[in-house]
């Protein structure tokens, strides 16, 4: 029986988007993008998921350029890979707001092993997306445009069965993001994946709206949580 780790790491490695896209979107994938991504995120996966735990699935909306977009594990930007895993990217340095929330929250959980022992993170559409804006590419969420939502939705729905098969808990998934909670619950309904849903405001919106009140939130993550 292969491990968590050897199972999330050969869908990494299959992982590819073939399908249609609006104009002016693109998809990213950092696994064929950087070589040193499908090495560290390897890394990452056999040391924190070397097992046959069921876990629970906590369910962002997709990779940032700066986050998984680069080290291939969601929510973790190089800088927090290195200080927090030790896992060191030579060919990238990267620090995204949403990693500091996670790692901080994590922390209080009660580190990266306890944590990571108990839940698994990806997100629907597990790989980024970025949109031509005024001459630039920038950070895209899946459900910014409805053709997007409608051209990625099946895959979504695939990815999402993929992660569950993983062996994780399906009888409550925790959803960042209200409207990211709104749009799977549209998939939920067409293809029963989760029993419950429980809503997490996004680590991104408590970093930059709501970093006063930042320890309410982490508090409220930990009791969701456990």
């Amino acid at each position: 029986m292969k491990t968590f780790a050897e199972q999330i790491v050969s869908f990494n490695m299959n992982l590819k988007y073939e399908g249609n896209l609006p104009d002016d979107f693109q998809v990213l994938n950092p696994y064929l993008n950087n070589p040193e991504t499908m090495i560290v995120m390897e890394q990452f996966y056999q040391k924190y998921y070397n097992d046959n735990r069921q876990r629970k699935f906590l369910v962002g909306i997709n990779p940032s350029r700066h986050g998984a977009g680069v080290t291939g594990v969601p929510f973790t930007d190089t800088k927090r890979l290195e200080s927090v895993c030790g896992i060191k990217m030579i060919s990238a340095y990267t620090h995204e707001v949403s990693s500091v929330f996670v790692y901080d929250m994590i922390s209080e959980y009660g580190g990266a092993e306890e944590f990571y022992k108990d839940i698994y993170i990806n997100s629907p559409f597990p790989l980024a997306i970025v949109r031509k804006s005024k001459g630039s590419w920038i950070n895209a969420n899946y459900y910014d445009d409805k053709a997007l939502f409608n051209d990625v939705k099946d895959f979504m729905i695939d990815s999402l069965r993929k992660h569950i098969s993983l062996n994780l808990d399906a009888s409550e998934v925790f959803i960042m993001g209200k409207k990211n909670a709104d749009f799977i619950s549209k998939l939920n309904q067409e293809a029963h994946l989760f029993e419950k849903m429980t809503v997490l405001e996004h680590p991104r919106y408590i970093q930059q709206y709501k970093s006063k009140e930042k320890q309410l939130y982490i508090d409220k993550y930990i009791v969701a949580l456990k």
